[in-house]
């Protein structure tokens, strides 16, 4: 079991994520644990804010250190703790630090809001900020939803199948082949007869060579990395590896 605890000031957004579908199922067989904490509930200011001007000028507020700090003491086990602040300024979430979480027995998220928080709250408690994208949205709340939801997967028990999680497009090192299912056929348009007849081995050529192509029109330098790690083609003949080859050399050059 793991458990990731949240420190927002918004508890209530997360409900309908924490509560619903495979992490809910999740958290129902005590596979993952998400404790929310409300920085609000900590604060000394009688009108319960928890933000304030910066120092220097600019626009917007920031969260003030004394609600930040008093709820990360009431963690239990917090010291040694690995602890996580969502900001576009952070490292980019990516399979490795995925990996490297869900191995975790418990860690932390500190959720921002307004315009940040005082520089203070990161450099005491050595947190490693984290980034979903070169964006920015209203507060920590969305980006720390997606980082859990992208953490489960690797939760053994979490998925049905185990292999899930490694196969998904972008982890594979390529974008998924397009996907159907039934009808056969609807309104004009057919499934690849490929995957109706029932060839598995000429189905796993079709997915890879579409994996392939799509992977070389939307992300070149993806497919580029997934070369150059020289990827294993066992199990192709020598006439469907030279195939594959080509469709690549169309991409790369």
């Amino acid at each position: 079991m793991i458990r990731i605890n949240v420190l927002t000031v918004f508890p209530e957004m997360f409900g309908p994520v924490k509560d619903q579908s495979i992490l809910g199922k999740a958290g129902e067989k005590g596979m993952i644990d998400i404790r929310l904490i409300n920085i609000r509930d900590f604060t000394e200011d009688k009108h319960r804010r928890t933000d304030d001007t910066p120092f220097g000028g600019g626009c917007g507020m920031l969260m003030t250190p004394q609600p930040v700090f008093d709820a990360l003491r009431s963690v239990d086990g917090i010291e040694g703790q690995r602890i996580l602040y969502m900001s576009p300024r952070g490292r980019i979430m990516d399979e490795e630090l995925i990996r490297e979480l869900s191995g975790e027995e418990e860690f932390t998220i500190l959720c921002g809001h307004y315009e940040g928080v005082d520089q203070r709250i990161l450099d005491s408690w050595k947190m490693t900020e984290v980034s979903i994208g070169d964006y920015v949205l209203t507060g920590g709340e969305l980006p720390a939803m997606v980082l859990i939801d992208a953490v489960s997967r690797f939760i053994p028990g979490v998925l049905g199948n185990e292999e899930s999680a490694g196969d998904e497009s972008v982890y594979s090192g390529l974008l998924e082949a397009d996907q159907y299912t039934r009808p056969r056929e609807f309104e004009g348009m057919e499934v690849p007869e490929v995957l109706t007849g029932g060839d598995h081995k000429k189905i796993r050529l079709w997915q890879l060579m579409e994996s392939i192509r799509i992977t070389g029109e939307r992300r070149p330098e993806m497919l580029r990395n997934w070369v150059e790690k020289g990827p294993e083609l066992d199990g192709f003949t020598k006439a469907e590896k030279k195939k594959i080859t080509e469709l690549i050399k169309t991409f790369t050059g």
